[in-house]
């Protein structure tokens, strides 16, 4: 199963993953960082993924590769070596040849690990590279074999549950299942109440294997929904929803229960709305999920936002900018005061860009405070204040403390309303830098919305420098993708000219994969739109302009439309004109 040695970037190439253009980013990405890794970079940039760095240093390195996700398990190789042996290390025998056992193993160089396999199997060893999350998933297949007979008794309920990762969901649901048909036979008398059923170990691990597998999925919301003859459960994944799985009827009670017992909640209070808040640590990796119950027809709706730690670190330059607008950004957002908006709808990425910002602009130098409802993910060195409207600490009244608190950069959560506005363009003018959120369907509709708030248009052209709108659409899955060629005529609505009306354009779509769920897109990036004040906008907003007016001028100063900013991304292969027309045009665009 050797491999003849191919260098990591041509071997990227040759498979059509990366281009000599992004190669030459990441290497001036690498300069500057002095990051050793390039592969990570490549990764950073969202040019390919951990598969394929993985790939590509295996063969640069002579190595063999295996993918785990494809590849059969030998129960003969995995009879060899302790379950124990196995765990501890975090390998994968997948195949025995003769006196020969091939293992899978993130670093093929751990000398402890082929050691203790060695002995344990008194076998030769061989090692193949595997994604580490692979080694997982194959690691909790091969040993829920069992699990999984013992769930075959329960396949009404086993059937309607989607298999994945490395979560034994079904052996999980059965044992759930079992649990409380015995408690439902037991009697009325001896019967046990839902929060007595929610502390039970089979309601534990349900309730964990769902949130597990959300996160194996990649999903940013769970929604656990009460239907009258079952339990729906969806994930939000890379922005669009789509159904996981369907528990029986009766485990509802006491997995809602046990989900609001996580959250600190009332279990008792089923007749209005709760937050509440999860801490996960996982994979090495600290999640917050962010819980939210309301009352309906047949239970309390469960909706869990999962929000990953380590993306507050997330840069500028993973946001999905092109070079020009980062450069205009990072402009920007330098100016000692004034005020920066980003503007959409709900779940386009606002907060994420402001946190990128502030972790560009923190430094010890700078005295940086926001007020948050709620605080997302906490920014070390950063002072962050809740809202807590009971206590009477709103946005105002935060607000105006924190101009006593010496500072030179507030971030506002959101504008509301025009106290807040008004106290926000208050900072700006004396002497600090104001980031905030807004929304509106475009940048230049901000500087209307602010105005129908009640706030001065001179105020807004004295303080606004600059207004982001954006949104979020999937990208193709880069690894399954394959081109085609579209009418040039088609992308006019996109702004894009055409000279030949029988010229082709050549695009590319995702295609449908065990790896991207058979949705063919694999991640998400965004399409921008940056308006930078200039005197001609300035004098538009003072004079109150229509919003016609107010794009004309913007475009003339630069400004490239949302739609245009998508073009740009599916001419470059990252999306397809179908997720921009999904997330970017509205009725009358």
């Amino acid at each position: 199963m050797a491999l003849n040695r191919i260098p990591f970037t041509q071997y990227l190439m040759n498979k059509g993953l990366v281009t000599q253009d992004q190669i030459d980013q990441a290497r001036k990405v690498q300069e500057q960082t002095k990051q050793p890794n390039l592969g990570k970079i490549f990764m950073d940039l969202g040019f390919v993924g951990e598969r394929e760095v993985l790939e590509a240093q295996a063969q640069e390195a002579g190595l063999t590769f295996v993918d785990l996700d494809n590849t059969p398990i030998s129960r003969d190789a995995v009879n060899m070596v302790p379950e124990r042996i196995i765990k501890l290390h975090n390998v994968v025998p997948f195949k025995k040849e003769g006196t020969i056992l091939w293992v899978a193993m993130r670093n093929p160089n751990d000398v402890q690990a082929i050691d203790d396999i060695r002995l344990a199997s008194m076998c030769m060893v061989r090692t193949a590279v595997a994604v580490p999350g692979a080694i997982e998933d194959a690691i909790g297949r091969t040993f829920s074999a069992e699990a999984a007979q013992a769930a075959a008794p329960a396949k009404a309920a086993g059937a309607a549950v989607a298999a994945g990762g490395g979560t034994n969901i079904r052996a999980i649901l059965a044992q759930a299942q079992a649990t409380r048909d015995a408690d439902i036979a037991a009697g009325p008398k001896q019967a046990q109440s839902d929060e007595d059923m929610a502390d039970q170990a089979p309601i534990i691990k349900l309730a964990n294997a769902v949130i597990q597998q959300a996160i194996n999925d990649r999903a940013s919301d769970i929604h656990v929904e009460p239907q009258e003859k079952g339990v729906r459960i969806r994930y939000r994944v890379d922005g669009v929803l789509m159904e996981a799985m369907s528990l029986p009827v009766n485990l509802m009670p006491p997995l809602i229960s046990r989900l609001k017992i996580m959250a600190e909640m009332n279990i008792a209070e089923k007749r209005v709305p709760q937050d509440g808040r999860i801490e996960v640590r996982t994979g090495g990796k600290e999640y917050d999920l962010r819980v939210s119950t309301i009352p309906c027809p047949y239970g309390e709706k469960v909706v869990m936002r999962i929000l990953d730690k380590q993306n507050a670190m997330i840069g500028l330059g993973k946001l999905g900018f092109t070079e020009e607008n980062q450069a205009y950004i990072e402009e920007l957002i330098s100016q000692p005061n004034g005020m920066f908006l980003c503007t959409g709808p709900t779940g386009s990425g606002k907060t994420t860009t402001q946190y990128s910002v502030l972790n560009l602009l923190n430094s010890v130098e700078r005295n940086i405070i926001t007020v948050e409802d709620p605080i997302e993910y906490q920014l070390s060195g950063i002072a962050q204040v809740q809202v807590n409207k009971k206590a009477g600490l709103t946005f105002g009244t935060a607000l105006r403390a924190f101009l006593r608190q010496d500072p030179d950069i507030i971030m506002v959560g959101e504008m509301r309303d025009l106290e807040t506005a008004e106290i926000a363009i208050e900072a700006s003018l004396t002497g600090h830098l104001v980031l905030s959120t807004l929304h509106t369907n475009d940048a230049p509709s901000a500087a209307i919305r602010m105005i129908d708030m009640g706030v001065e248009p001179y105020l807004i052209s004295a303080t606004v420098i600059g207004i982001l709108a954006q949104r979020l659409g999937r990208q193709i899955d880069r690894t399954h993708r394959e081109p085609y060629e579209v009418k040039a005529i088609d992308l006019r609505r996109f702004g894009f000219q055409v000279t030949d009306p029988d010229e082709n354009v050549t695009l590319y779509r995702g295609v449908p994969h065990d790896d991207n769920r058979m949705t063919g897109y694999r991640g998400r990036t965004g399409f921008h739109e940056l308006l930078r004040m200039n005197a001609e906008v300035a004098e538009l907003i003072v004079r109150r302009a229509s919003l016609n007016d107010l794009k004309e001028a913007a475009r003339a100063n630069g400004m490239r439309e949302l739609r245009e900013d998508g073009l740009e991304k599916v001419l470059a292969g990252i999306t397809d004109p179908q997720e921009v027309m999904r997330v970017v045009f509205t009725a009358g665009y």
